[in-house]
């Protein structure tokens, strides 16, 4: 199995003029571009472009992955003390429950007779 990066960019040529596309491996066969700039003079100045975007780029998703990472521990939080006062709840209505007593005495079939 080959290792390839996950983002990366391409300069490609448009007739007069250089395109740089900023690019994600979404599969192994499938390459989706992420961004692109387009009417650059030289290949040089696309892949400089390139260069710095990708890096921005990727520095812009590591802030988004940290800030998901924190809603996603505050959310688990929040549904793990929800679900503890629910089994709380749960435990003094069973043991409400248990501390009745019902008496089978009281109760009047006159079939059972």
């Amino acid at each position: 199995m080959t290792q390839t990066k996950k983002y990366d960019f391409r300069v490609v040529e448009d007739k007069t003029t250089w395109t740089c596309q900023i690019t994600r491996r979404q599969s192994a066969r499938k390459i989706v571009v992420s961004k692109s700039q387009k009417g650059f003079e030289t290949e040089a100045a696309a892949t400089a472009w390139g260069e710095t975007e990708l890096k921005s780029f990727l520095e812009n998703l590591v802030k988004r992955n940290e800030r998901k990472a924190i809603a996603r521990e505050e959310r688990n939080k929040a549904a793990e003390d929800k679900e503890h006062a629910a089994d709380v709840w749960r435990a003094a209505r069973d043991e409400k429950a248990g501390s009745e007593s019902y008496s089978n005495d009281s109760l009047d079939y006159g079939s059972d007779e």
